[in-house]
C-alpha cells in the first residue's frame, strides 16, 4: 500500500498523530480547562503534550506559554528533544526557535514563549489561548507558578492548559488531581514499551520490583508520603522556598559504602553550608553530588566538590573503615581536611535532630534534589527500600554545620 501512495501521501500519514498515538497520549473528549497527564518515565507524556499544541496551532491556537522546571529543560526537552516541537509535524509547518527571545514562531504566525518554574514573576503579565505545563513535580515554585500561568490564559473561546509529569507528592499536584475542571490521564512506562530501547522496561522493572519508587516513577502513581518518615514534601517545599542563605562555612560529608565492587551501594555525598553557629546558624544544602561506590568514582566527586564549592571541611564516616577512607580520599586530593566521624546512635536516632531543624524553619534547600528528597520522605518508614546513603551524608552535614547541641553524639576519630 505505501508504494502506491505519493510523497505526500506517506508524508501526510507519517504525521497524523492520531494514527500512531497510544490511547492515553490523545486528548480526552469533553469540556475541559486542564488535562492533568500523570505518567511514568518514558511513557510518552513529552510526545502527547508537543503533539497537542501542535494540534491546537493547527486548530487556530496563537499565544501559547511554554513552562518547564527551568529554562534548560524547556529548550532540551520541550523544544529541542527527541519528541519536542522542532521534531514534529510537515517540515514546512515546523516552528523557527528563537533563542534569544526564548520563543518558537510558527509560520502562520502562531508564538510559543518559553518559561521556568522557578520564576512565577516571568509569568506576570502575558496572555495566552493555550500552556503546556511539563514536568510539573519537579518546579521549584510550582503552586505560585501555576496560580500566575492560569490567570495568564484569558484568551480565545476556551483557552485549555496541559500538564504532564512524573507524579511526586507535593501539596501542589495533590491539590490538582480533585480539582474541578481537571481531566486525569495516568500512563506507566511499560504502556508505551515498544518506543523504549529493547529491554529497558524489564530491567528497570527488576531494578526496582514493587518499591514504592518503581510505583511512583515507572507506574505513574501519586504516593503519598509515607506513614513514620522522618520528613514530608511538604517540608521539603518549604525549605526550597526558605529566604537565601550566605553560607560562612562549608563542608562535603561523605558516607561511604560498605563494599568497593561494582555492585556496592551508592555512596553519599552531600555539600552544606552554614551561616551562624549554635541555635542561629541557618543551614543551606547546595547540592547532593551522590553517586557509584566504586572508590575512586566517590573520592573524585568528593575532591571535585571540595574545590567548586572552596568547602572548609570533609566530614567522612569511619564506621566503614575510617583509615581506608581517609587514604582514598587524600590519594584522590593529598592534604584533604578529613574529619572522621563515628556512630554512637542508630540512623533514626541520629536524623530526628536534623529533621528537626527542618521543621524549625532552619535548613534551606538551594534546589530540587529529586533522588535525595525521595530517601528523606521515605526514611524511618517501611517504605524505603535502598540504602539511605544520602540521607545519612545529609544527617552528617547538618549535624556539622548545627553546632553545640545539635551534634547526634559524633564522636571524633
Amino acid at each position: 500500500m505505501l508504494r502506491q501512495m505519493s510523497p505526500a501521501q506517506t508524508a501526510a500519514l507519517l504525521n497524523d498523530w492520531h494514527i500512531w498515538a497510544a490511547e492515553h497520549q490523545l486528548a480526552p473528549a469533553g469540556n475541559w480547562r486542564i488535562w492533568l497527564f500523570l505518567g511514568g518515565r518514558g511513557a510518552g507524556k513529552t510526545r502527547a503534550g508537543a503533539e497537542w499544541v501542535r494540534a491546537a496551532i493547527e486548530a487556530g491556537a496563537r499565544r501559547v506559554a511554554l513552562v518547564g522546571p527551568d529554562q534548560q529543560a524547556v529548550r532540551e526537552v520541550m523544544i529541542e528533544g527527541p519528541s519536542g516541537l522542532l521534531s514534529l509535524g510537515p517540515l514546512t509547518r515546523r516552528p523557527r526557535f528563537e533563542a534569544s527571545r526564548r520563543r518558537l514562531v510558527w509560520p502562520g504566525g502562531a508564538i510559543g514563549y518559553c518559561f521556568s518554574g522557578e520564576d512565577p514573576d516571568g509569568l506576570r503579565g502575558p496572555q495566552f489561548d493555550l500552556a503546556w505545563a511539563d514536568e510539573f513535580a519537579a518546579w521549584r515554585h510550582a503552586r505560585a507558578t501555576l496560580d500566575i500561568l492560569k490567570l495568564g490564559l484569558r484568551l480565545g473561546e476556551a483557552p485549555r492548559l496541559m500538564i504532564t509529569t512524573t507524579p511526586r507528592p507535593i501539596p501542589a499536584l495533590k491539590a490538582l488531581v480533585d480539582a474541578p475542571g481537571v481531566v486525569l490521564t495516568r500512563a506507566a512506562t511499560k504502556d508505551n514499551k515498544d518506543n523504549l530501547a529493547p529491554g529497558f522496561v524489564e530491567a528497570v522493572t527488576y531494578e526496582y520490583g514493587a518499591s514504592h519508587i518503581a510505583r511512583q516513577e515507572l507506574d505513574g502513581e501519586l504516593i503519598e508520603d509515607p506513614e513514620d518518615a522522618l520528613w514530608t514534601r511538604a517540608m521539603i517545599d518549604a525549605a526550597l522556598n526558605r529566604p537565601a542563605v550566605e553560607p560562612d562555612r562549608i563542608v562535603v560529608a561523605v558516607d561511604p559504602p560498605a563494599g568497593a565492587g561494582p555492585a556496592s551501594a551508592e555512596c553519599g555525598i552531600i555539600v552544606a553550608g552554614a551561616s551562624g553557629t549554635g541555635r542561629e546558624a541557618h543551614i543551606v544544602i547546595l547540592r547532593d553530588r551522590s553517586g557509584p561506590g566504586r572508590p575512586e568514582a566517590w573520592a573524585r566527586a568528593v575532591a571535585e566538590s571540595f574545590e567548586i564549592y572552596d568547602a572548609d571541611q570533609v566530614i567522612a564516616e569511619a564506621n566503614q573503615g575510617g583509615d581506608m577512607v581517609r587514604a582514598v580520599l587524600q590519594a584522590e586530593h593529598p592534604g584533604l581536611p578529613v574529619r572522621l566521624v563515628h556512630a554512637s546512635r542508630g540512623k533514626r536516632a541520629r536524623a530526628e535532630p536534623v529533621a528537626a531543624l527542618y521543621a524549625a524553619g532552619r535548613v534551606r534547600h538551594e534546589t530540587r534534589m529529586e533522588r535525595l528528597e525521595d530517601q528523606m520522605c521515605s526514611f524511618g518508614s517501611a517504605a524505603l527500600s535502598v540504602s539511605p546513603d544520602r540521607v545519612d551524608a545529609l544527617v552528617w552535614a547538618v549535624s556539622a554545620l548545627a553546632g553545640p547541641g545539635r551534634d547526634p553524639r559524633v564522636r571524633v576519630v
